[in-house]
């Protein structure tokens, strides 16, 4: 039995993998590397088209954010460090900007989405017909120019009689006892800014929230129907929860819409009457182009994109983790 042994020991072991050979490992690297350059020149337009017109800009404007930056050929533009941010927080007119982009996303977010949803939800019922031509009507807003929609606003708010708000609200119906000076007085004119920019824009969330609608399986609502659920426990049970992902992803695009509300500003009130209805975006057009102080409104412009970024950061997770069922 002793020289059993042996013989088995040398038996060949045929369950052993081959080692791969280095030439298999060569081959996949050349492969890789053969399909990159097939792929690169197509991809290269879009990767120049991104160094030039977004991260070079970024960086080129946090730089200027550190600088009493000049746009004269040859001027020296002195680093300056953090003055521009201190000069932001003692500016009076910089408080008025904040406060309003606030508001702005405070008033408008909530009465976008909740619209937003209820006209999905409203297009969306099995018995409304021409479902495409409501959804063509509510995305209307979107594609039209903003200077088109902003002189419509603008006559529709316009001073005195000769505005057809005024004049249906006191002349027609006599709701008021005077016309009012919609865009001459802080607050009117920021709730004509604020009709302004849910009418552009609550479109889009219909459009959104009427795909994800359509997305949801029928099964589901036939399921809570046999288990006894009416149509309002549909609603919150069935519903609300599945559209918890695409909600997230609407409320950031709207809070992100919000802080960048400059054509209804600019073309309705140009930050009027007195800076009162100015915001962060109009502000840091009229340093830079008015005041010429890019280094300054470069630091406005940093600030502002570091909010944004960090409001859409704390959602990224949320977005990624949650799915439809």
């Amino acid at each position: 039995m002793a020289s059993v042994k042996p013989a088995l020991n040398n038996a060949p072991k045929y369950n052993q993998q081959p080692n791969p050979k280095p030439e298999g490992k060569k081959s996949a690297i050349t492969k890789g590397i053969k399909q990159w350059g097939e792929v690169f020149p197509f991809i290269m337009i879009g990767l120049i088209g991104a160094v030039v017109f977004v991260i070079y800009p970024l960086i080129k404007g946090v730089i200027m954010s550190f600088q009493d930056y000049s746009i004269i050929p040859g001027a020296e533009s002195p680093f300056v460090g953090l003055e521009n941010y201190k000069e932001a927080f003692r500016d009076e007119q910089f408080k008025y900007a904040v406060r309003n982009t606030l508001l702005n996303t405070v008033v408008t977010v909530p009465i976008n989405w909740f619209l937003g949803l209820v006209f999905a939800v409203l297009i969306n019922m099995h018995f409304i017909k021409y479902k495409i031509t409501f959804r063509t009507l509510y995305y209307l807003p979107i594609i039209t120019s903003w200077i088109v929609v902003a002189f419509l606003f603008r006559y529709l708010f316009a001073d005195g009689e000769n505005g057809l708000i005024n004049f249906l609200l006191h002349t027609k119906l006599g709701i008021i006892d005077e016309p009012i000076s919609w865009l001459q007085n802080q607050w009117t004119a920021m709730f004509v800014i604020w009709t302004f920019h849910i009418w552009k824009t609550v479109g889009w969330t219909v459009v959104i929230y009427l795909a994800a609608l359509q997305g949801i399986p029928k099964e589901l609502y036939e399921a809570a129907s046999i288990d006894g659920a009416n149509g309002l426990r549909l609603f919150r049970n069935v519903t609300i929860p599945l559209l918890g992902p695409v909600t997230i992803f609407v409320l950031i695009n709207l809070v992100i819409g919000a802080f960048n509300i400059f054509p209804q500003v600019y073309f309705i009130t140009n930050g009027g009457p007195i800076g009162q209805t100015e915001v962060l975006q109009s502000m840091i057009y009229k340093e830079a182009f008015n005041n010429f102080n890019f280094g300054y409104s470069s630091a406005l412009g940093v600030m502002m994109g570091l909010t944004i970024f960090f409001i859409t950061w704390t959602q990224q997770k949320k977005i990624g983790n949650q799915r439809y069922f």
